[in-house]
């Protein structure tokens, strides 16, 4: 296992498509819901609660070699609403190009083949870091900072919030990111063998909601 592997695949700067996602805080920041370091922070405390753990669990799961077809299916009844289904699913195939270019591999190639329009993006997440040679827990971690970096950086641009700020709104969220990358790990290898069932289903209704009213503007900064 190559560590350096994690950095790259974690690096804001691999192109995978996450700088055109905010993971719902245009919406949060329009609805007032987020305004200040301080109403971004429980903003993301909640998404990586919620989404950020189910993803970390299925790119978990991913890694310790369950089927990638009942992973995406878990996905998807993991995931009401169906903008954040489209989002998933283009954050997928985008995601899917870039791994197959940076770790060429078969399950990569199946995975591509298996859904042309994009598997859910954590699953992809999970193969990647499968192709790396990356363990479920660095898959876990690769999830849950994206589910609070998105965001983050979002609403640097959305608020011209203080970059500094947003960074210690990260940091102060650092030891909750282990504790859920842990959590979500735990529930992976259960998952090798319950299946996909025994993988965490949290909801975030507002996110959804969200997801849905952003989807109808007309004028958008982010795509989702």
């Amino acid at each position: 296992m190559s560590r350096a592997a994690l950095l790259v695949l974690a690096d804001g700067r691999f192109p995978a498509g996450g700088h055109a996602h905010s993971g719902g805080a245009e919406e949060a920041v329009k609805a007032g819901r987020i305004t200040d370091a301080e109403s971004l922070e429980s903003f993301c405390r909640g998404r990586l609660h919620t989404a950020g753990l189910v993803s970390a669990a299925l790119a978990a799961a991913a890694v310790l070699g369950v089927s990638p077809g009942e992973l995406d299916a878990a996905a998807d009844a993991r995931t009401p609403s169906p903008a954040l289904r489209a989002a998933a699913r283009k954050l997928g195939r985008q995601l899917m190009r870039a791994a197959r270019a940076t770790w060429p591999s078969p399950e990569l190639d199946a995975l591509a083949r298996e859904f042309p329009k994009g598997a859910h993006q954590p699953v992809v997440l999970g193969l990647a870091a499968r192709a790396a040679g990356l363990a479920p827990l660095d898959a876990a971690y690769c999830a849950t900072y994206e589910s609070v970096s998105g965001p983050a950086s979002a609403t640097v641009r959305l608020l011209s919030l203080d970059p500094f700020d947003a960074t210690a709104v990260l940091a102060r969220l650092a030891p909750e990111l282990d504790g859920v990358a842990d959590r979500a790990v735990e529930a992976a290898r259960s998952a090798v063998d319950q299946g996909a069932d025994a993988l965490p289903a949290a909801s975030a209704p507002l996110l959804e909601i969200g997801a849905e009213l952003h989807a109808a503007w007309p004028v958008r900064l982010f795509a989702s």
